[in-house]
């Protein structure tokens, strides 16, 4: 009788002729194109990592997640998981309708029977499920500037998976993983979670685990969507298998995990555990700060660093899954080794080197000790991440109209192509208005989607080794943070704030913009009748009032310099 972790997992998915024939009805159906997040989760759903969830969660449901980590049944379960979509589409759809679920080619996944449509409250769903409404912390971000308004919830009948074109062998569901203990004859299991490349101390870690818990070894990384600003999967999981040989091939397996991260960290530790009980493991490593996000925006941690173990024990004979806490691990110069923090003799020399540290040494091409990482990890992260003199980045520039952006970018343009060594390209407002938002007006929703025009245009260039230099007015936080991101997955974003008073602006206003504005023939002007959202972390602030341009250019050269981005 094998071990009930090694029994198929009930999934969601029809047979093959039953797909075949839902796809051919499913083409006449109202039909929903899925963000990448939601088919993160519509995988899972469907191939029974998700389990014991038979769809998106009705509104009865998710009010019970938010509040009680449990479905209405009773079972545990701490995220919600909806189907958020844009108020134009729930309009046209109505409960007990179906509706296909598309990916982004168009191809048609599955099929939502929509049992619950509801408008949530974001607030209460951000101060529950994150601890804090919060918008430093990413999944709040998510949340309030990238979710659709409005929940649909229903069971799903899942007609064909995701495609995946990239690590095929290494992708595996629930089932395959199971079958794959059972066929290799292990019975006891420790996974592994991380959104990061594992380096020496994660090794050491690993190790300790597997030996402790007595179990074979599962790598679980996650390769759908994590923090924004992490190192790209592709790059990470070149990194675990160029260390895969550092284990013993007889008890270790590496496997991709098609998740969209909240970093909810307790929370998201539970719900981690669970997902890995259906994924066959008996044992889960849970770390220092588990799934946190990092700094709220008071500065401080957004969770206590062993907040994520404590939750987990609370629950741990409901997930089914026994944790296997781990501390700090650090390296001891004497010793020669790792060890956990608190293990660590008085007066030893303990040598460290974190997260922020590891990416200067990368961006500024220093060395790397071995002690820290293997030559094979920081041979591919090099390859990625050169030197940042050597790599693509955006200098955005957000101000009034009339404020002088233009002029200063213009100026900076000339010095960096006089400098030359990489393509610079300007995307100046009124430039990208008539070459890519020809067909856009000034509606709120139209400046929005024109600055994503220029953020993903500029995140072209970026990736590909240039530097693009913006200057719209850009008036929206969450816009520019949403710019930002998308940008800093492939090089530097430094904002420049040229914070020209409006006084100064309106005297200058060469286009008669602001006198017209006043007059009420302008909607929505930036500044007088629409607000302009001051950033407050800029990485530079300008007032072009009394300074000439040159002078302007010449302190964002300076800054670039400061931040190796160009030489001196």
């Amino acid at each position: 009788m094998p071990s009930p972790n090694l029994v198929p997992i009930s999934e969601l998915y029809v047979s093959y002729d039953s797909a075949a024939k839902l796809k051919q009805e499913a083409a006449e159906l109202p039909s929903w194109d899925l963000t990448p997040r939601q088919i993160c989760d519509l995988e899972l759903l469907m191939n029974g990592g998700f389990n014991p969830l038979k769809g998106f969660l009705s509104e009865a449901d998710y009010d019970s997640v938010v509040d009680t980590m449990r479905l209405t049944d009773g079972s545990l379960w701490p995220m919600p998981i909806t189907l958020d979509v844009s108020q134009s589409f729930a309009d046209t759809i109505e409960p007990g309708q179906d509706i296909a679920l598309r990916d982004q080619e168009g191809v048609i996944l599955a099929i939502l029977s929509v049992s619950d449509k509801w408008t949530p409250d974001k607030a209460r769903e951000a101060e529950k499920v994150f601890g804090a409404d919060d918008l430093a912390h990413p999944a709040v971000n998510y949340l309030h500037n990238q979710a659709g308004p409005v929940y649909l919830g229903g069971p799903i009948t899942g007609i064909q998976q995701p495609v995946h074109y990239d690590y095929r062998g290494r992708r595996d569901t629930p089932n395959e993983l199971r079958a794959y203990f059972r066929k290799m004859g292990w019975r006891r299991i420790v996974a592994f979670q991380t959104r990061n490349p594992l380096h020496r101390a994660h090794q050491e870690l690993t190790f300790r685990a597997a030996k402790e818990a007595q179990a074979n070894l599962l790598i679980h990384p996650v390769v759908g969507m994590t923090k924004p600003g992490d190192i790209d999967h592709f790059t990470r999981v070149r990194c675990y298998e160029a260390v895969l040989d550092k284990y013993p091939s007889a008890t270790t397996h590496l496997s991709l995990l098609n998740l969209a991260m909240r970093m909810a960290g307790p929370r998201e530790a539970v719900w981690h555990g669970l997902i890995r009980a259906n994924h066959g493991v008996t044992h889960f490593i849970v770390g220092r700060d588990h799934a946190g996000p990092g700094k709220n925006s008071a500065g401080e941690d957004f969770y206590g660093p062993y907040d994520a173990q404590d939750l987990f024990r609370e629950y741990e004979s409901e997930i089914g899954v026994e944790m296997v806490p781990f501390k700090h691990m650090v390296y001891v110069q004497e010793r020669a080794e790792y060890q956990p923090a608190d293990e660590v003799a008085q007066d030893a020399t303990v040598l460290n080197i974190s997260g922020t540290e590891l990416r200067r040494r990368l961006q500024e091409g220093l060395e790397i000790p071995e002690w820290f990482s293997f030559p094979e990890v920081v041979t591919e992260l090099r390859r990625t991440k050169p030197p940042r003199s050597k790599q693509g980045f955006t200098v955005f520039f957000t101000g009034l109209s009339g404020s002088g952006k233009s002029t200063i970018a213009n100026a900076l343009m000339v010095k960096l192509m006089e400098m030359g060594g990489r393509p610079v390209t300007l995307l100046d407002g009124d430039v990208v208005r008539k070459n890519l938002s020809s067909e856009l007006g000034f509606s709120k929703e139209h400046r929005d989607l024109n600055i994503r025009r220029i953020g993903y245009v500029a995140s072209e260039i970026t990736k590909n080794g240039g530097i693009a230099i913006c200057a719209p007015i850009a008036p929206y936080t969450a816009t520019r943070r949403a710019v930002r991101e998308d940008i800093e997955q492939y090089g530097a974003f430094v904002e420049i704030h040229v914070a020209t008073s409006l006084e100064e602006c309106e005297r200058r206003d060469r286009k008669g913009l602001y006198q017209m504005a006043r007059a009420g023939k302008i909607k929505e002007f930036t500044g007088i009748s629409d607000p302009y959202e001051a950033p407050t972390q800029a990485e530079l602030v300008v007032d072009t009032e009394n300074l000439d341009v040159d002078y302007c250019a010449q302190q964002v050269l300076l800054k670039l310099e400061s931040m190796g981005l160009v030489k001196a």
